[in-house]
């Protein structure tokens, strides 16, 4: 039997479906195995870290999850040409860049979705951290639930302010955003 042109037109694009969501399934498993084992740590460390570190650790996860979201949103707003021009005249992160750019759905999947994602559970683990050590010093129930109602508002809340702050941001500055990740990148992992 031959295959005629119209069935492997088929088969191509049956190929590419197969690959694109071979990418969402490995992603899933990487935020399915990253969350599980940040919710195990999260739930022995964060309990018993106090207020103080609590509210350090919850600014610093959504810090993480801002920067990241940022980086996301900036990888699919990016030029590729400006990255051909600075390969060029061959600057440093020029190279990482045109390859985040080149990948702009998977970086941003990776950032905003998984990273993100992963902050937002370490940030209301963090939270509850901070109620499980308030609920010793509040004996009222009624004014537990509301402190606890607050603490979870205002963690929500200063996320998607840092978020929407920085998505404007981030699409005026793409390609600024992503030849410094270039940079950064290549400083961690390929030190001159």
């Amino acid at each position: 039997m031959k295959i005629t042109i119209n069935n492997k037109n088929n088969v191509k694009k049956l190929d590419l479906k197969l690959k694109k969501y071979a990418w969402a399934v490995k992603i899933f498993v990487l935020s399915l195995c990253l969350s599980s084992i940040f919710s195990i740590i999260s739930q022995t460390v964060m309990s018993s870290l106090g207020i103080v570190m609590s509210i350090l650790t919850i600014c610093f996860f959504i810090i993480i999850s801002i920067i990241f979201d940022m980086v996301g949103i900036a990888v699919t707003s990016c030029n590729k040409q400006f990255f051909l021009e600075k390969i060029k005249r061959k600057e440093n992160g020029a190279e990482v860049g045109l390859l985040l750019c080149k990948n702009s759905e998977k970086v941003c999947s990776f950032c905003a979705d998984v990273v993100g994602d992963i902050c937002g559970i370490l940030s209301g683990a963090g939270g509850a951290g901070v109620i499980l050590s308030l609920s010793s010093q509040i004996s009222n129930d009624t004014l537990l639930i509301i402190v606890s109602t607050l603490v979870s508002a205002f963690i929500a809340g200063v996320t998607i302010f840092g978020k929407a702050c920085m998505k404007e941001y981030a699409i005026k500055n793409a390609d600024k955003i992503i030849l410094r990740v270039g940079i950064i990148y290549e400083k961690i992992f390929f030190k001159k």
